[in-house]
């Protein structure tokens, strides 16, 4: 996997910081409470996933582990549908989006996430079984 991940990681986490403060200084007067509590939903979930996205990298440095590729392609992928779909769904007042078809967009990058992390735990399962 070399440092695919971590690079993505990076990235995520550049993503996360920027949403972060975007939020805090920027929307925080132009949005409703409820809005503003979806921003930051989204933003905390992106930065918990950041974290699980190095940790990929850091497990599969010694080599190609499919659950493991699984499990950040899945984190990846439910970063930019749950984070991404809450972030265009908290400000769709300021934008004007017609974002009622993001509504089911949501739980789907959540499942994605959660498929994930049960990925990591088949990961570590199939090593356990290998150390044995």
């Amino acid at each position: 996997m070399k440092s695919r991940f971590l690079f993505i990681a990076a990235l995520c986490g550049a993503g996360a910081v920027a949403a972060g403060a975007f939020g805090a200084h920027s929307l925080k007067a132009l949005l409703e409470p409820d809005s503003l509590a979806a921003w930051e939903t989204a933003v905390r979930y992106h930065f918990f996933h950041v974290f699980a996205l190095a940790l990929v990298h850091l497990l599969g440095r010694d080599g190609r582990h499919r659950p493991l590729a699984r499990a950040g392609w899945l984190f990846l992928a439910g970063i930019c549908l749950f984070s991404g779909s809450l972030y265009l769904l908290s400000t769709r007042s300021l934008t004007g989006l017609s974002a009622g078809w993001l509504g089911p967009v949501t739980p789907l990058g959540g499942l994605l996430m959660i498929a994930g992390w049960l990925q990591l735990a088949v990961f570590a399962l199939h090593r356990k079984s290998n150390e044995s």
